[in-house]
């Protein structure tokens, strides 16, 4: 898909929207008798581009929200549902999926590079431009990696996560999807966040933009973030602009006569940037240039 205007890509979006909104209900009405024609498989095919091009999204902010988009996410299950097991060659390992991996021919064309021996794009996943993937990585279905981000070694990018521009995830990171319910916002990294070595985002979590996350941290709504700054405890978000680590807190059954000394429970800590984590940031940055 080129370059479109607003008014196109929203009338892009309403008919592709209206054709999965219909093969939707065709599919949940009567499964068994729901045939795979080439119109069908032109749709879902057209679908992917979509989410290749960044034309569609799983998730939108919205007044300052993250939203799922649900009929997004019923087209990637529909191109699940639909399509056949089929074997497919990857240099020389052969697999078997209902979906091929995504082309790579245009990436160098957008300053975009992948290193050999194991990044892994699936079809329908987008990449923007000067990415940087290392391998092996994975990227899946539906996930949305922003210009100039770093996808270091051994990282994945979930179904349906949207992660922002000029993001770096650090070594064996995992930014989960959230494909199912398709209701629920996957996980979202907010655009010039860093995530240190080892860290995982997962259940729909948000991370603010130009958050700086200490390595093996562990982002899910499960654990409770204490903002320092604003002297809170939040849940299933960061702040923009904190420096985020894990600590351990007393846990409410300290007292029982079972914990010798205490029982704590693991949280997030979330303070000012400071100004050297700043700097450290943008000398990284300049490397990079």
């Amino acid at each position: 898909m080129g370059k479109q205007t607003d008014r196109e890509r929203h009338e892009t979006n309403r008919i592709m929207k209206q054709e999965i909104d219909d093969l939707w209900k065709h599919y949940q009405s009567d499964e068994e008798t729901t045939e795979t024609t080439t119109e069908v498989l032109t749709v879902l095919g057209e679908f992917l581009d979509g989410l290749e091009s960044g034309e569609f999204r799983a998730a939108e902010q919205v007044d300052g929200e993250w939203r799922a988009n649900e009929w997004v996410k019923r087209g990637i299950l529909l191109n699940f549902g639909l399509r056949r097991i089929s074997q497919w060659t990857y240099g020389d390992v052969t697999y078997n999926d209902v979906l091929p991996l995504a082309s790579t021919r245009a990436l160098s064309e957008r300053g975009t590079r992948n290193t050999p021996d194991g990044t892994v794009i699936r079809r329908g996943a987008h990449i923007g431009s000067d990415v940087i993937l290392m391998s092996p990585s994975f990227v899946n279905v539906g996930a949305f990696v922003g210009d100039g981000t770093l996808v270091d070694s051994c990282d994945t990018v979930g179904s349906c996560a949207q992660v922002g521009e000029n993001v770096k995830l650090g070594a064996n990171t995992l930014v989960g999807g959230v494909l199912e319910p398709v209701e629920e916002a996957p996980v979202i990294v907010e655009d010039g966040v860093t995530l240190g070595a080892g860290c995982r985002v997962t259940s729909g979590f948000v991370v603010g933009e130009n958050c700086v996350v200490g390595e093996n941290t562990l982002l899910t709504p499960r654990i409770p973030v204490y903002d320092l700054v604003d002297e809170q405890v939040l849940y299933g978000r960061l702040p923009p602009e904190r420096r985020a680590f894990s600590r351990y807190v007393e846990s409410s059954i300290s007292e029982h006569d079972l914990f010798d000394g205490g029982a704590y429970k693991p949280a997030v800590v979330a303070t000012h940037l400071e100004d050297h984590t700043l700097e450290a940031v943008e000398r990284e940055d300049a490397l990079r240039e």
